[in-house]
Parts: C-alpha cells; structure tokens; sequence
C-alpha cells in the first residue's frame, strides 16, 4: 500500500506552505514524506519536488505558443489536460516503492476540483498504482471570519468533496497571521451551527432579497455534516502534528507496520534478590 494526500484549495491559501510544514515534520521524527508539485505555474516553494510537473510542461509553454496562444488560466487547464494523456509520465516518475508517503501539491484553479474531470482522472490513476488518498481542502482564515465567507468556502469545499469522492479533511490555514480578537471570532466557525451563522446575516440586504436560497444552502452544509474545520498553526508544532494524525488515521497510514515490542533483558540467575 502507498499513501497520498492530494492537497488543493483557492490560490494563495497555503497549500506549498503545508506541504513543506509536513515535510519538515515527517524528517524531525525521522520519517520520509516525498512531494509532487503539480502546479504547472508555480514559481517558488520551500521544498525539492521528489517529482515536478514542469518537466513535463511548464504554463509558459501553452501561452508562448504560436497556435495555442493560453491566457494564464486556460493555460493552466491545458498543462492538466496533457497530464493526463501522458499519465505514463506520471507513474514512470513515482516509481512503485511500497508504503511511501506522497503529499500532491495542487494548482489554486478551483474549477479543477468542483466541475472538472482532470483530477478525478489523476486521481483514478494514483488508485491503480495502490495509492490510499484523501482529499485536504485549504482554507485561508483572513477570509474565514464572517458568515457570508463562511458559507461560500464551505460551499466550495463540500462541491470538492462531492467531485472528488475521496475521504475529506477541511483546514483553516494561517492562524498564526490572525490578532487575538480575530482567532476568537474564528472559534465559532470550526464547528459552526449554519442556521445560527445565517441568522447572523439578516441584515444583509442581498441576504434579504434571497433567505429562502440562503437557507437553502444552510440545510445543505447542515445535512452533509460538512462544517467540520481543523485550524492549522505552523508555528506551533501541536496544531502540525494533530493535523498530520487525523489525516494519517484517515489513509490508514502505518496500520500495516509490525507492533515495536521493548526487549527486556534476562534475570541475572546469579542475582538471588
């Protein structure tokens, strides 16, 4: 069995940044996380990719071209289109070691995960090479901290969840950016009551216009259960190492390996206490 966690999210919340985190942490309890970056604009992150899909094709190469002649977006959705018709690439690259632990570092194109078929597609083929996945779905928390923004990136996350089909872990990234005021405000929206989060917006004079498709939408977050949020703090190694257990307890990560036992030494036979 190989272990994935195929991490995506909107552009700019973070998701480079956890993969490096768990990265880091992995090697502090002498342990071998490998990351793919399949962002094919990408232009900077803080690690080595073990495989990177810019040596296959880079965004530049669809806008540079003469015929096709991509804008930065559409670019970007051709990159993944020409990854999966050249998915022998892909496997050739990962190899087939067993029980490895790879995080996929995802392009923020949130079309790719709520309407698309190239990461269903990807994620079928990571399946036939024996890879456990589970879908982590990134959030920024500057933008977690009212009601309407609440409910429109949980929306994105249950649209994501239902696309994918994958077990789904939802995080609140860069917690450590927020003032004390902020993270306490951001409490009440990790494990939230929507009805209560909409009564909030009775105000809003668009609220008003549409309640009825407003609560609409509540009942839907409410009936998924889908309002479930871990907060992530890269500077405090607890909040790292509790998001990496429940993930690992999601992918069954180490479930296989042999119990370690403590041997004990022998009595001493000439000791008569």
């Amino acid at each position: 069995m190989r272990y994935g966690q195929i991490v995506i999210g909107p552009a700019g919340c973070g998701k480079s940044t956890f993969c490096s985190v768990l990265q880091r942490q992995a090697a502090d309890d002498n342990k071998i996380i490998e990351i793919v970056n399949l962002d094919p604009a990408a232009d900077y992150f803080e690690y080595t990719p073990f495989v990177d899909i810019r040596e296959l094709i880079h965004v530049d190469d669809t806008m540079e071209d003469s015929e096709l002649k991509f804008g930065p977006n559409g670019g970007l959705l051709y990159c993944m289109e020409y990854l999966m018709e050249h998915t022998e690439w892909l496997e050739d690259q990962l190899g087939d070691t067993d029980d490895d632990y790879i995080l996929f570092d995802c392009p923020g194109q949130i079309e790719l995960y709520t309407h698309m078929n190239e990461m269903q597609q990807l994620i079928s083929t990571l399946q036939r090479m024996n890879f456990n996945l589970c879908s982590v779905f990134l959030l920024d928390s500057q933008f977690m901290v009212d009601g309407s923004k609440f409910m429109s990136g949980t929306m994105s996350a249950l649209s994501t969840m239902i696309n994918l089909e994958l077990p789904h872990v939802n995080i609140v990234t860069k917690m450590d950016l927020l003032s004390k005021n902020a993270k306490k405000q951001l409490d009440k929206f990790l494990e939230p009551d929507p009805q209560s989060l909409l009564a909030e917006m009775k105000d809003d004079p668009w609220n008003e216009k549409y309640k009825n498709l407003t609560n609409a939408i509540g009942n839907v977050i409410e009936n998924y259960s889908l309002v479930k949020f871990y907060p992530l703090n890269i500077k405090d190694e607890e909040s790292i190492a509790d998001i990496k257990i429940t993930i690992d307890n999601i992918i069954q990560y180490g479930e296989e390996e042999d119990v370690k036992t403590k041997d004990f030494d022998e009595p001493d036979e000439d000791n008569d206490d």
